[in-house]
């Protein structure tokens, strides 16, 4: 057996990179230092699926080629998902969206878009996971669970990591959490708000008005008392180094990003008196870097669109739901993503009525309705690339075993190429005629 140390597991946001596993004979047999679902991603069967026309078997190359006949046919195909894959993966997505002139979308849009929106307006004072660890003596958990969606977050990072100036780790620490019930991560709390459904914005504008020196005229705000909200202002103003990390419990709730705004005010408020920061808690393990890729290709950071052959942004319009809710794509290409298990039934039903293609190593929900299924090398485990954690830092994946596949940007590479010849071929044809 072969063991190979500090491995990162790509599935969650927190890219744990220090997973040690055991590789004998192509197979991963042993899994030390990683959560339950690590150890599920790294020591499930890879290779088990076949490519896919229509739902029946096929050849890779022929499932490639079908692939490519669709999108070079297609007039405003959509591309969409890339937050489980490879940073060289979503440059391809993009470069191929180009080509196509594609609208350009990532899983983004339709849980922390919203906190993005909000960045865009406000500005984010962020800071590293390892800045919370060693300096983080108040840690607020605002309509999140990393208890049970990012299991070793706690450990690692925030509540009970030890660092250097947090030497009890828990001891040393408030841990204030805000949702609309009594999760797993609220059970550990010290200050726990039990925030009315779609009433977070006003629960975090009283905190302002309080931060500010405001009276509170009034005896509960968003289903916190007056008192509560007095209780918790104290703690955030004494804090020597506090962390926000927020949700979709606040992204996606009614008020979605004017709620986070008031957040990221808030925390601006408390820089004032003292030091705060501010990190989203990405779920999806590389949904950070699909936002970070598409940005410094297009200039913005979800959906994008090409159809006028230069990037054009625009949420409500060229975001997936929006899109396929008004059934205005012609063909669909998916990668590492399952809209169909994920979005809304109106927007998710209109897949099966377009062709669409899914690249992906696992056969989705998605890929069940698919008209072509091409499956991958699964990132991380049988294919390398970059990936970047919640905190925007880039950690580089380790391929660890192969794939008798591709992986998802090889073969973003090769339908690019293969729909430019298309379009050259037709091209000719127009010039003869």
């Amino acid at each position: 057996m072969k063991i190979l140390e500090n491995i990162v597991c790509s599935f969650c946001g927190s890219l744990c990179d220090d997973i040690a596993l055991g590789v004998e004979y192509n197979a991963i047999s042993k899994v030390r230092g990683g959560c339950a679902i690590s150890r599920r991603r790294f020591l499930g069967p890879i290779d088990r699926e076949v490519p896919r026309i229509d739902g029946e078997e096929a050849g890779f190359d022929e499932a490639l080629d079908a692939a490519v006949e669709i999108l070079a046919k297609a007039r405003h195909p959509l591309i969409y998902g890339l937050s489980s894959t490879s940073s060289e993966a979503q440059a391809a997505a993009v470069k191929l969206g180009e080509t196509l002139g594609a609208s350009v979308d990532s899983t983004s849009s339709v849980c922390h878009g919203p906190g993005t929106v909000a960045k865009q307006l406000v500005g984010l004072p962020t800071c590293t996971l390892g800045e919370v660890k060693n300096r983080a003596d108040v840690v607020v958990f605002w309509g999140c669970n990393p208890v049970e969606a990012h299991p070793r977050h706690f450990s690692r990072y925030s509540v009970q990591a030890k660092g250097l100036h947090i030497e009890e780790g828990r001891r040393n620490r408030k841990v204030i959490v805000a949702d609309v019930r009594k999760t797993a991560t609220a059970r550990i709390a010290d200050i726990f708000l039990q925030v009315a459904p779609n009433e977070d914005f006003q629960v975090l504008t009283a905190l302002r008005a309080v931060i500010g020196g405001a009276e509170l005229e009034g005896e509960a705000f968003g289903g916190i008392s007056r008192e509560e909200i007095r209780t918790t202002c104290n703690v955030l103003q004494n804090a020597d180094y506090g962390v926000f990390f927020f949700g979709m419990g606040l992204t996606m709730t009614q008020g979605t990003h004017y709620n986070v705004r008031q957040a990221l005010s808030l925390v601006r408020d408390l820089n004032e008196k003292t030091a705060f920061a501010v990190i989203p808690m990405r779920g999806h393990g590389n949904v950070a870097g699909a936002e970070t890729v598409l940005v410094w290709q297009t200039g913005y950071p979800f959906g994008i669109n090409f159809s006028r052959g230069y990037p054009r942004y625009n949420p409500g319009e060229f975001t997936v739901t929006d899109l396929l809710s008004r059934r205005e794509v012609d063909a669909a290409l998916i990668v590492a993503s399952d809209p169909a298990a994920t979005l809304p039934a109106r927007a998710a039903s209109f897949l099966s009525e377009i062709p669409t293609i899914v690249i992906d190593p696992y056969y989705s929900a998605t890929a069940k309705l698919a008209r072509v299924f091409l499956p991958s090398a699964p990132v991380g485990v049988a294919s390398s690339g970059t990936v970047y954690r919640m905190d925007q830092v880039p950690l580089p994946l380790k391929k660890v075993i192969d794939s008798k596949y591709p992986s998802d940007h090889d073969i973003l590479l090769a339908i690019d190429r293969g729909v430019t010849a298309c379009s050259a071929s037709k091209g000719a044809l127009s010039m003869i005629l």
